[in-house]
């Protein structure tokens, strides 16, 4: 019990505070981008993943995890870690949907998975998050 509520500490919270603000943040360049620069729909899209991406980095770096590495390497994990977990969630969901949803259509299967998609990819980025990206070294911990 004493490991999950480490694991649920106030580094989770403002995660997700990171979470929220990060997805304001890139739907309203999405949906800007679409509707007033009147770009296409895949660029309006990607643009919401690579800014947001962006933004995400920092705020994790700098306000969630608070950490000392260098950008240089911090950098290259957190594209590591952003393109695995994406392809984890969104791979495990598709097929695991699919199966739980058998008897429904194919677009309630899909609005599904991807709702499920982005539940995994937020589990499995915190923890890449937090473990692999921003770990912190033993000396950051004797701070």
């Amino acid at each position: 019990m004493e490991k999950l509520k480490k694991f649920f500490d106030k580094t989770f919270l403002k995660f997700v505070l990171v979470g929220v603000v990060n997805t304001l943040f890139g739907t309203a360049i999405m949906f800007v981008f679409y509707n007033v620069f009147h770009l296409s729909y895949w660029l309006s899209s990607a643009s919401n993943y690579v800014f947001g991406s962006i933004l995400s980095y920092f705020l994790n770096k700098y306000f969630t995890f608070q950490s000392k590495g260098s950008n240089g390497k911090t950098i290259g994990r957190f594209v590591f870690n952003i393109t695995i977990c994406y392809l984890c969630a969104y791979g495990l969901a598709k097929p695991l949907v699919r199966w739980a949803l058998a008897g429904m259509g194919t677009t309630v299967q899909d609005n599904a998975a991807m709702l499920a998609g982005m539940c995994l990819f937020v589990a499995f980025n915190y923890c890449g998050q937090r473990f692999f990206v921003f770990k912190k070294s033993e000396d950051d911990a004797k701070k």
